[in-house]
């Protein structure tokens, strides 16, 4: 048994020492917001943090993860409001299929979180390595500058949406096609129930 810290608890998982962290995740935690894209670490899809930096976990073995302390989609933001990243990426309607947008806001938010006001050249730095067959690319970009006027300015009017809004939205719009990213069941986790 091992011992690691995801979504601010600490989780004993039962799995080899090499054994990648996604597949934790995934099949030990049962957090199916983290995809399988690649295997490689070259796609994006299953990017989480690792102490505030963003990493694919598909490569990362968990006997490298001691002290760490890992976020997934699911624990990226709090049980009242979005991270500005997830405001922004419904704002600017970023998904299109929706199957690369958990790695892709991953991404994102690491780079917000440390720098509210990224060029384009820091964007493309920070999303390079997350790939999206759809190409939203131009959406991507417009929703991370509007996460950072979000994150920089939450005094100035701009409010993150609570979490019944964005309830209301994907059963207006249906959910997510991407597997389990719906509303409901990113509610119904476990790390935002009340």
């Amino acid at each position: 048994m091992l011992t690691i810290n995801v979504n601010g608890k600490d989780r004993e998982v039962d799995a080899a020492a090499d054994t990648p962290l996604l597949w934790v995740i995934r099949d030990e935690l049962k957090l199916m917001g983290t995809k399988f894209g690649c295997g490689m670490g070259l796609c994006g899809a299953c990017t989480v943090h690792l102490d505030g930096n963003a990493v694919r976990s598909c490569t990362l073995p968990i006997s490298s993860l001691a002290g760490a302390k890992i976020t997934t989609i699911e624990g990226l933001s709090s049980a009242a409001v979005l991270h500005p990243v997830q405001q922004a990426w419904l704002e600017a309607d970023v998904p299109q299929c929706g199957y690369c947008q958990s790695g892709q806001i991953m991404s994102a938010s690491a780079l917000i979180n440390k720098n509210s006001n990224p060029s384009d050249a820091e964007i493309d730095a920070a999303m390079s390595g997350n790939l999206c067959r759809c190409g939203t690319y131009p959406r991507i970009r417009r929703a991370i500058h509007r996460a950072g006027d979000i994150a920089a300015a939450p005094a100035a009017g701009t409010q993150n949406k609570s979490f019944p809004e964005i309830t209301n939205f994907f059963k207006a719009a249906g959910s997510f096609s991407s597997g389990n990213l719906s509303a409901e069941n990113f509610l119904a986790t476990e790390e935002h129930q009340s």
